[in-house]
């Protein structure tokens, strides 16, 4: 096993104003970590958190001397950096998401440059072959499902290759790599508006839409049966942190296996809002695969541990953080 990274030594957390990047940061600081840097291509306003307490730098990681000036003596890098966001993002921006290979080429670059002991890197699983996820009631994907290769176009793609990166710089350089596949994060303090979010944030924001206005309908994405597994944000940093200390050289599914349709998922937000909506259903809108779900054998097995933290559980405190948000922002909630 790896042993405890010094406090005092440099941790560089990428994509730090993002959702996970920002709660990581947190954790990290939370943990007695003195020396927490956090990038990120966004200005500070836009953060989804900014700790004081970190040193905090806005940069553009696609650009290696970015990348050069973020590692600097770094003892670990957590990359969680890339241009991405939900199914309506991903399947119009395709483009954009296959540029951030540019910033965990460099980053890998900058690492190995800078002496970096270990390198985290956020993959998801978008990486998975699509004709294993025509059916909703999928089999649960274990990590050699992801080849032979046909992952979600562009964003998947990128994912797939960069993990490829990851695994031939631990081979070919010596750099300590761990991938974690990623499987719907979700939680407070994240994305619930604008086009990016994900679909527990964006029914939890149209539920709220619904209850505030009187308007007792709601629009879905789809006919509502696609199935997915969502995992909480506290099960993901504690399974980062795992993973990352851990001894696991191929990438390795991080996520929930608590699989849900996307109408089971509205009935779960409408319990938690105590509310019953006539549901619409936008069956042109963007909708990914059928069904995806996270087989957590090789975790149970290399760690003793899986994601638990149940979507009921998550939910409610999700809710409760967006409805905050939602009715403390005035003229944004109702542009909304």
């Amino acid at each position: 096993m790896d042993r405890a990274l010094d406090k005092d030594r440099l941790v560089l957390v990428t994509g730090g104003g993002g959702f996970i990047g920002g709660h990581l940061v947190a954790d990290l600081l939370a943990k007695g970590h003195s020396r927490v840097r956090a990038v990120d291509i966004k200005p500070y306003d836009e953060w989804y958190q900014v700790h004081p307490a970190a040193d905090n730098r806005i940069l553009d990681l696609r650009e290696l001397a970015a990348c050069e000036e973020s590692a600097e003596d770094a003892a670990r890098i957590y990359n969680l950096a890339a241009d991405m966001g939900g199914m309506g993002f991903i399947e119009n921006n395709k483009a954009l998401c296959m540029i951030s290979v540019l910033i965990n080429t460099h980053m890998l670059m900058a690492a190995k440059a800078a002496g970096t002991e270990r390198f985290f890197y956020a993959s998801s699983a978008c990486v998975y072959a699509a004709d294993k996820q025509t059916d909703a009631h999928v089999t649960a994907l274990k990590e050699e499902d992801a080849y032979p290769a046909m992952p979600e176009d562009g964003y998947g793609w990128e994912k797939l290759f960069s993990e490829r990166m990851c695994r031939h710089f631990r081979e070919d350089f010596g750099l300590t790599t761990r991938v974690a596949r990623f499987h719907n994060v979700y939680g407070p303090h994240g994305t619930w508006d604008g086009g990016r979010e994900k679909a527990p944030a964006a029914i939890c924001r149209k539920i709220i839409q619904a209850k505030l206005s009187g308007r007792h309908e709601i629009e879905i994405w789809g006919d509502g049966e696609q199935s997915r597994s969502f995992m909480y944000i506290d099960d993901c940093l504690y399974g980062v942190e795992r993973i990352m200390a851990s001894e696991i050289e191929e990438p390795i599914n991080l996520g929930s296996d608590q699989l849900v349709t996307i109408n089971e998922l509205v009935d779960i937000v409408e319990g938690i809002a105590g509310i019953s909506l006539k549901r619409n259903y936008k069956l042109d809108a963007p909708q990914g695969v059928r069904g995806r779900n996270s087989d957590n054998t090789m975790i149970q097995t290399r760690l003793g541990w899986a994601p638990g933290i149940t979507l009921e559980e998550g939910l409610a405190k999700t809710y409760a953080w967006i409805y905050d948000e939602m009715t403390a922002g005035g003229a944004r909630s109702a542009a909304g």
